[in-house]
Order: structure tokens, then sequence, then C-alpha cells
């Protein structure tokens, strides 16, 4: 009879994959202020700078790519823009790369925020059923430790909704009309024909 095992191939432990490590939100600030420093360009602009630079940038490919042709016929073209045709193509290269960072980055901000929005909804539910339970116990003397509390958020619901109230942009009036001058109209008499009766009497 045989000792011989035949070994198992099958790890069960090696085919789990590992727990994936979730970062707070602190560690996800210090990594992304580390990568920051890490990106060559990052421009801040403001609205008004982007708005420029989206018009002057505004040019489809097929004549970005003739223009770069034109760069590299004519050594003048090319001493007049400060770059070879070679650089402009890179510089083009680069542009396209980078455009898949501005997804990915766009993509996590909305996931980011989209998550944080569900949290502020789930609090607001929270607070509000913990409110209306409130409410009810605090009529009850045997909870009477709770009438304080239930005042408390009555009156800052109240504040918000007066503040909110008030930074409310308010309808804009007509303005007023200037009235006519006394004695212009008096019995249907316009002022130019009231000169002329004048000037002939």
């Amino acid at each position: 009879m045989s000792t011989n095992q035949v070994p198992n191939s099958q790890n069960p432990v090696a085919d789990t994959p590992p727990p994936v490590t979730t970062l707070t939100p602190e560690q996800v600030v210090e990594q992304l202020r580390t990568v920051r420093t890490q990106i060559v360009e990052v421009t801040p602009l403001t609205p008004k700078q982007k708005r420029t630079l989206s018009k002057q940038a505004h040019l489809s490919n097929a004549v970005v790519q003739a223009s770069i042709n034109a760069i590299g016929a004519s050594d003048n073209i090319s001493q007049a823009v400060g770059q070879p045709s070679e650089d402009v193509r890179q510089l083009v290269d680069e542009s396209n790369r980078w455009t898949a960072v501005e997804d990915e980055l766009k993509t996590t901000l909305n996931g980011v925020a989209g998550g944080n929005l569900v949290r502020r909804q789930r609090i607001a539910f929270i607070a509000g059923v913990a409110y209306n339970l409130a409410s009810r116990l605090a009529r009850d003397p045997a909870h009477a430790g709770l009438v304080q509390h239930v005042q408390e958020i009555k009156r800052l619901k109240s504040f918000t909704r007066r503040k909110k109230a008030q930074t409310a942009p308010k309808p804009t009036s007509p303005a007023p009309q200037a009235p006519a001058p006394a004695g212009s109209q008096q019995h249907g008499v316009s002022p130019e024909h009231g000169a002329s009766v004048m000037e002939t009497s």
C-alpha cells in the first residue's frame, strides 16, 4: 500500500482576497495633498479665467494637427512660436492623457460628494425621528428631562427659518412714476398748444 499522498493544490487561504484597507477622511486628505505636490502643473483658476481660457482653447483636433504640420514645414514658423513641431505634438499627447486624470478625479469627487450627501440625509432622518419621539415623551411627566431638549430644538429650528427668510431675495417693486407738472394738462390743452395760443393772442 502506497503511503504517498497527493498534495492538495487548492489553497482556500490563498484564494481569499486580502481585505481592503479603508482610509479615514484625514488620511484621504493627506494622500491627496501628497499627490498634488507630485503633479507638475496644478494651476487653480478663477471662474473668469476658466471662461477666458476655455474660449481660447476651443480648437478642433484637425486644425491643431494641420497647424503642427505647418510648424514642421517652416523653420520661420517654428522660430516664431518658439517650439519645434515635435514638442507641440508632445504637448498635445500630454493634454490628451491628462483628460483621463480629469475624468477619474471628477468621478471620485462625484462619488465622495454623493456618499457624504447620503450621510447628511441619514443624519437628518435620525434627528427628525429623535425630535418627534422626544416631543411625544416630553408630554409625560415621567420624561420631564426631555422638555428642555425639545424646547432647544424648537428654538434652533425657528432661528433657522427666520435666518432663511431674511436672506431670501425680496421682490423688486416697480419704480414710482413722476407726476405730470401742475397745470400742463388742464382743460385738455397740451403745453405746445398753450404756447401757440399765447403767441397768437
